[in-house]
């Protein structure tokens, strides 16, 4: 039977790993994936309609939330671009985006079905389901299709 001196210390220890690793990451690593669920969405340059709007996103633009300040959020994209939206504007949808220059939607999950359509890099798709490597997406828009993982972020 392991002595209760033990089992402390071993808890200590992951405990002191757990803050380490959070310290290491500053938070990122357990930041919450979200999506624009509006139709259009301004980004911000703080948390508040006051601030100025820096660009606008799409439906479906995914985005990592880095910090939540009231009713905004403060988050990062695709690019790595930082910006505030408001907590009204997105929510738990599964989604990617583009990002590569030039992405072929196809009929089905294999390089073998048909090219449906081109598209360029930072295009917002939902996901509809998953199979091996390839995504089934929707675009705001209505057209369907499959893309390569390779092909989203």
């Amino acid at each position: 039977m392991r002595s209760r001196a033990y089992v402390l210390i071993k808890a200590c220890s992951i405990v002191s790993i757990l803050i380490t690793l959070a310290i290491i990451f500053g938070g990122t690593a357990f930041a919450e994936r979200v999506a624009v669920a509006s139709s259009l969405a301004n980004i911000r340059s703080g948390p508040g309609t006051k601030y100025d709007v820096l660009w606008q996103v799409a439906k479906y633009h995914p985005i990592l939330v880095l910090k939540k300040s009231g009713n905004w959020y403060h988050f990062r994209d695709f690019e790595d671009d930082k910006g505030w939206i408001h907590k009204s504007l997105v929510g738990k949808i599964p989604s990617v985006i583009t990002n590569k220059e030039k992405c072929d939607v196809r009929s089905g999950p294999s390089t073998k079905f048909e090219i449906l359509f081109t598209i360029k890099e930072g295009i917002p798709f939902k996901i509809l389901k998953r199979k091996g490597n390839w995504i089934h997406v929707q675009h705001a828009d209505g057209d369907k299709g499959w893309i390569h993982k390779s092909l989203v972020w």
